[in-house]
């Protein structure tokens, strides 16, 4: 068992390094299904009992998929899933232009709030989500009635805990003021700290955790990049893109460098770095391969001293990448 983390102050216990299951749907090359549910019920095998989805990913397939992973194991898992992300045919959204070349349709209508929660239980198998968060929040909807409407769902049982992701610090404010929030999930890694500066300062004065969705990078501070398949959505991330992808490359060397001096791969000098960051930090980096998901797990013994820290720092300070994050 992985060492235990505290998310919010209500109560939610996770393990300090989580897991995340969006890898499984073929955002990073194809995966067959034995091998995703195969690959999650060993990341329980060894601890790491924080499993992350939504049900945008693969169009509700991937909670289905989860679901199929912790039949017959609930005790073992603490399940985070997201909504928001309009993905059914004939539901209208806000639409969310990304950075990326594409936007997102976001609605957090009361109604549609309600029909997700019963949706998304269905297809995890389960009756109490143990994280539920928005995924987007919807600027065309008052955040207090996405918030009031998810509420709901804890009052009914059908919730544990209740989590934003991709929000303001205002958002996340005016969230908490209507209930609880246990966590914000946003990007955060060596190559986008931007939220250091005034997001994170801020949900921490509300006692809100921190759970960094791309903590690798997308995969590029797990070491050397290989060559992307046409399937694969970092095609349309600006940093993994022409000179950007060079100049990142170059720019992030040293960090390889330093893993090998510490005897530890990049990924985990990565996610140890994130770990140090604060006890109320727990990433979710995903993998479709046992192997590196019990290397990701390992980061959790890491430890960093003061002066590794600093020199983390010289060679990763923020705005250090190259090309646009997908959200501003």
């Amino acid at each position: 068992m992985i060492l235990q983390r505290s998310l919010g102050k209500q109560g939610l216990m996770v393990g300090a390094v989580g897991y995340g299951a969006m890898v499984l749907e073929g955002w990073y090359g194809a995966v067959d299904e034995a091998t995703g549910v195969d690959t999650i019920r060993h990341a329980l095998d060894i601890g790491v009992n924080f499993i992350d989805t939504a049900d945008a990913y693969g169009n509700g397939h991937n909670e289905q998929l989860v679901g199929k992973a912790i039949k017959g194991r609930r005790k073992d898992c603490i399940v985070a899933t997201k909504f928001g992300i309009v993905f059914e045919p004939g539901i209208k959204g806000t639409e969310w232009p990304t950075n990326f070349g594409f936007s997102l349709f976001i609605n957090g209508k009361p109604d549609y709030v309600r029909q997700c929660l019963d949706h998304s239980l269905r297809r995890l198998g389960v009756e109490t989500i143990d994280l539920w968060y928005l995924h987007w929040p919807d600027r065309a909807m008052p955040i207090e009635d996405t918030v009031g409407a998810m509420a709901e769902g804890v009052k009914a049982g059908k919730v544990r805990y209740l989590g934003l992701s991709n929000v303001t610090a205002d958002e996340a404010q005016r969230g908490n003021r209507v209930h609880p929030i246990a966590a914000v999930q946003y990007e955060y890694s060596l190559w986008r700290r931007e939220l250091e500066t005034a997001l994170l300062p801020a949900w921490r004065e509300l006692g809100i955790g921190l759970v960094p969705w791309a903590p690798l990078g997308s995969g590029f501070l797990g070491g050397k990049v290989p060559e992307l398949s046409k399937d694969d959505w970092r095609n349309k991330n600006p940093r993994y893109v022409g000179d950007n992808l060079k100049a990142n490359t170059d720019r992030f060397a040293p960090l390889l460098s330093l893993a090998k001096e510490l005897g530890i791969t990049p990924a985990q000098l990565a996610l140890a770095w994130l770990l140090h960051q604060g006890d109320d930090v727990v990433p979710i980096p995903g993998s479709r391969k046992k192997e590196r998901v019990m290397e990701n797990a390992a980061a959790a013994a890491v430890k960093l001293s003061p002066d590794v820290l600093r020199r983390i720092g010289e060679i990763a300070p923020a705005g250090s990448a190259a090309g646009q994050a997908l959200i501003a």
